[in-house]
């Protein structure tokens, strides 16, 4: 049986090719993504400020276990997570999720999500650029790279980082015994 990659976004305002680009790198590689999201039906997706597609959530992120997966991804959008980090369970969920040590993904504007979730403090990341700002006031070092690990943390900064996101994380899945 795959083990489960859950994506976490929420209701609308995802950047569709930081959800299906992953999505599909990591079903490519024989794991199962799962589709989280702060209500049941479905989130729909945008390339940039055009709708896209929509797609069906799995499982509401209230109802969901870290225990479940084996890694969390966060796709980014501008308007996705900046509900997420108005949304407790979702919050609680990634707070929980890189404390157990497991690879938690972000790319693009994802990281406020971490900042909410004030799991940060100390580490190096990058995202978009205009959250650099907002990242080093939670304690964080930014820097500009297409793929920052850091322990159980990968972050990217944009669409065009997704290649080495995608490496950076099918890699941490791996090393963590999944597959």
């Amino acid at each position: 049986m795959a083990k489960k990659i859950a994506f976490l976004t929420a209701t609308e305002g995802i950047e569709r090719v930081e959800l299906t680009e992953p999505w599909d790198a990591v079903t490519d590689a024989g794991y199962e993504p799962s589709l989280l999201s702060t209500e049941e039906g479905q989130v729909q997706t945008f390339d940039h400020l055009d709708k896209a597609e929509k797609r069906d959530v799995d499982t509401v992120v209230g109802d969901a276990s870290v225990d479940d997966y084996e890694a969390l991804v966060l796709p980014g959008g501008v308007a996705n997570p900046d509900a997420l980090r108005t949304d407790p369970a979702a919050v609680a969920f990634v707070r929980e999720f890189l404390l157990t040590g497991k690879p938690v993904a972000a790319i693009c504007h994802a990281p406020w999500t971490l900042i909410e979730a004030d799991v940060i403090q100390g580490k190096q990341l990058t995202s978009w650029p205009s959250l650099e700002t907002d990242l080093r006031n939670a304690g964080a070092t930014w820097v500009d790279q297409e793929v920052v690990i850091d322990g159980n943390l990968i972050t990217s900064r944009n669409p065009d980082d997704i290649p080495a996101f995608n490496e950076a994380l099918l890699e941490a899945v791996g090393s963590n015994g999944a597959g």
